[in-house]
């Protein structure tokens, strides 16, 4: 890829993808930290998961909605305020006496987020040529796993070893850093995007706008179902303690690394529904070995990997496939998709805090796979709206399939 994209490209697209990297481990790092939590302010293990369900709520309701009265601003101006919100938010938890104020900065961290996950992908492409976006896309989520081979990891390692304040101390510094970064690198060339609130309502009524949607929030439920309870798995299961949730967090960013260097070598040679099938079925695999497999940490460490790999070839194939379907409205329909992403982080992760007391992690992987099958089944019989289907403009773009 950096031999196609100039080198100053090349740059902004990993400060972007640093950016993605502190707000995935700023938001996800209580995946991690979930006994520290619950000891630091006296929580069950359910009432420290609803902190990352509030943050996915509020993700997903906040970023349609900011597009819709903000996103005519700059995309990178929405970026560095969207930074500058989730830093606040990030050190108000950090200094939260009580629940309701933990509730309160995972709500502003949740706004701050919605200005800044739908944003960077929108902006990462805007950077390149359109037969470029999809390595491009593929570079600035790579933050993402990134942060789950070292973010996750070490916010858990901090979390139980120094404290979860000074975590959410460090995630604020962190992004305001970011902003800094991103100021100096990457270059203010792409416009925003002004949205109609009807334009909202057109995507979630049309029947393929909203299969496609569908696909990713039954992706992200099913991955959160099981994800964000690894910890209480370990612990309760394998009978392990919170150094073996940091080294279990190490394998899923290693392993996620690995899937998301694939997505992009493959991207070029395989269309987005490709490998979200391919992706779907990895995934699928890992949990039911989960549920088979005796309590050895070693074969958990095997099928999280597994796991991890699969699911970093999901997330930039989602993406990809949402620009190549609406490349006129990529920051509303990209805003969409992070809506239905994060709403299905904290419904899964919800159905979780369900489940886990009551059924075990038998429960939890089983409620993954169900929610899979439905995010398959959205995938492969799109939902159509009546009269004649698109019509091909030209030759048929990857990731379109047969549908031109």
């Amino acid at each position: 890829m950096q031999n196609d994209i100039p080198a100053p490209t090349v740059r902004a697209l990993r400060v972007l993808s640093l950016a993605y990297f502190v707000q995935a481990t700023g938001a996800l790092s209580l995946v991690g930290a979930l006994d520290a939590v619950s000891r630091e302010w006296g929580l069950t293990d359910a009432g420290s998961a609803y902190l990352i369900s509030v943050f996915g709520i509020v993700f997903a309701l906040a970023a349609p909605l900011l597009q819709v009265f903000l996103g005519h601003l700059r995309r990178r101006r929405q970026v560095l305020l969207g930074l500058g919100v989730f830093s606040a938010a990030a050190l108000l938890f950090a200094a939260a006496p009580d629940y309701p104020a933990l509730l309160l900065a995972r709500v502003l961290m949740g706004l701050g987020a919605a200005f800044v996950g739908p944003v960077l992908g929108a902006l990462g492409s805007s950077l390149v040529a359109r037969e470029q976006q999809g390595p491009a896309i593929a570079t600035v989520l790579l933050g993402l796993s990134i942060a789950g081979l070292v973010g996750m990891p070490g916010a858990a390692w901090v979390a139980h070893a120094l404290g979860v304040r000074l975590l959410f101390v460090l995630v604020g510094a962190a992004g305001l850093l970011c902003a800094c970064l991103i100021l100096r690198a990457v270059p203010d060339a792409a416009p925003g995007e002004r949205i109609r609130l009807a334009t909202v309502g057109r995507l979630l009524r049309d029947p393929q706008s909203l299969s496609g949607f569908l696909v990713a929030f039954f992706i992200a439920a099913g991955v959160y179902a099981t994800y964000g309870f690894l910890a209480p798995i370990i612990r309760d299961v394998y009978l392990a303690g919170p150094e073996t949730v940091s080294l279990a967090l190490a394998v899923l960013g290693v392993a996620g690394v690995l899937g998301n260097l694939f997505v992009t070598r493959m991207a070029r040679r395989y269309s987005a529904e490709a490998m979200l099938h391919a992706g779907i079925a990895v995934l699928a695999l890992s949990l039911g070995l989960m549920r088979l497999a005796p309590p050895v940490l070693a074969m958990l460490f095997a099928m999280l990997a597994v796991f991890a790999f699969a699911t970093d070839m999901l997330w930039p194939s989602q993406q990809r496939r949402i620009i190549e379907r609406h490349p006129e409205q990529r920051g509303i329909a990209l805003a969409l998709t992070s809506s239905f992403v994060f709403c299905g982080i904290g419904a899964g992760t919800a159905l979780g805090a369900w489940i886990y007391p009551q059924a075990g992690h038998t429960g939890v992987l089983l409620g993954s796979l169900g929610l899979l099958a439905l995010a398959v089944f959205c995938l492969r019989f799109p939902m159509r709206s009546r009269g004649a289907a698109r019509p091909c403009t030209g030759s048929v773009a990857p990731g379109c399939g047969s549908a031109c």
